[in-house]
């Protein structure tokens, strides 16, 4: 089942490392590994929330959403919006930005980092609203017990985490102006930009949020009517059209994991841009690691177990504020590729080492999940 399930992401990874080497030898090789890993390690919670979804949809709905949502995860988030957001922030045509990578790569490569402060700011922004979000929430599993719970209760507070942002924003702002003042303003004039495209990328964080909530309780309303229909119709004895409540319901369904799914893609590929600015590696790296989002989406749908790590998720989160961070502080300071790779993989390891050790108490407690989301169990600190 395994090799079911997986065969075509190890296919597409034996593909996409191979082109890597051929394309640029192994340093090449090891950026789209680092990728593909971060990519993964990104995404792993965003594959528990697709399969808890796509269980509940009917088998041709999963085909559409594995299908069409595949496509549209790796050909348009992981492949087309890099190109993107490079065009944009370099002013450069779309069709230009790809050729100038091929053709003239030092050029492209110089157009990137004069563009990378507007990326970072960007980017660094959107990541960091997501973390924070997730941190400021008060839940039943804690992994991190003594940063969470206080930060949980802070989190009560209204708009904190917008108000955290922009203060953040603000402060990367300045210091990168400040700097350019003290250097002879050769980047005085992009302080702005800075400030503009952080800006952006909290504009852009909230609409992605709003959509999704938008089509979640859309999608709650209509399981909701379906239910009162199906109760309606036992206490009348009358038949009811489950199909066409089904089909509407899954609809919704399949737009809100299409907006869901797009969220963590742009996860993805902005934190990539603290790994690389080379399109072609990104495209590699980025599409090697959807590829197993989605083949782990379907295994964990098969397998209808979504609990067994819960840390999981805690870590993957922790990964994106690290991300975030360090974005920011590329937008004054470089930092090693691979120190910025590491950090995430680093992050995920030990959730996953935590939710071992964590399933390990309950058991030798003789507990199961209910009793492990009110008991205090190690969490790997």
């Amino acid at each position: 089942m395994l090799l079911k399930t997986f065969g075509w992401s190890f296919a597409v990874t034996a593909l996409g490392l191979v082109a890597a080497m051929i394309y640029g030898g192994w340093e090449a090789f090891g950026v789209v590994a680092i990728l593909s890993v971060l990519e993964i390690s990104l995404s792993f919670d965003n594959a528990v929330v697709n399969a808890g979804i796509l269980k509940k949809m009917n088998a041709f709905w999963q085909k559409i959403f594995l299908t069409i949502g595949v496509l549209i995860a790796v050909f348009g988030m992981r492949l087309v919006f890099p190109v993107v957001i490079v065009a944009i922030t370099a002013k450069l045509d779309p069709i230009k930005a790809i050729d100038l990578s091929f053709s003239q790569p030092e050029r492209y490569q110089e157009l990137v980092t004069d563009a990378h402060p507007a990326i970072a700011a960007f980017g660094g922004m959107f990541l960091l609203m997501i973390f924070l979000d997730f941190i400021f929430e008060d839940r039943d599993i804690k992994w991190l017990h003594w940063i969470e719970r206080p930060l949980a209760k802070l989190g009560k507070v209204d708009m904190l985490s917008v108000c955290i942002a922009l203060i953040v924003l603000l402060i990367a702002s300045m210091t990168f102006a400040t700097s350019a003042h003290q250097h002879g303003g050769g980047h005085a004039d992009k302080a702005e930009t800075v400030l503009l495209a952080g800006i952006a990328g909290l504009i852009t964080y909230l609409i992605v949020g709003g959509l999704s909530s938008f089509f979640e309780n859309k999608l709650e309303e209509e399981e909701e009517r379906e239910h009162e229909a199906e109760d309606e119709a036992r206490k009348s004895g009358k038949k009811i059209s489950a199909i066409a409540l089904s089909g509407k319901a899954a609809f919704f369904m399949f737009l809100y994991l299409e907006v869901l799914d797009a969220s963590f893609s742009f996860d993805g590929v902005i934190g990539a841009f603290a790994i690389t600015n080379n399109i072609v590696l990104m495209a590699l790296g980025l599409g090697i690691g959807a590829m197993y989002v989605r083949s782990l989406t379907v295994y964990l749908v098969r397998q209808g177990t979504l609990d067994d790590y819960v840390y999981l998720e805690h870590g993957a989160h922790y990964a994106i504020g690290a991300l975030a961070v360090i974005l920011l502080i590329t937008i004054q300071y470089q930092i090693n590729e691979i120190i910025t790779g590491l950090v995430g993989v680093v992050l995920i390891a030990w959730s996953f080492w935590s939710s071992v050790r964590r399933n390990k108490a309950l058991e030798a407690a003789g507990g199961g999940d209910d009793a492990g989301s009110k008991a205090e169990v190690p969490s790997g600190v």
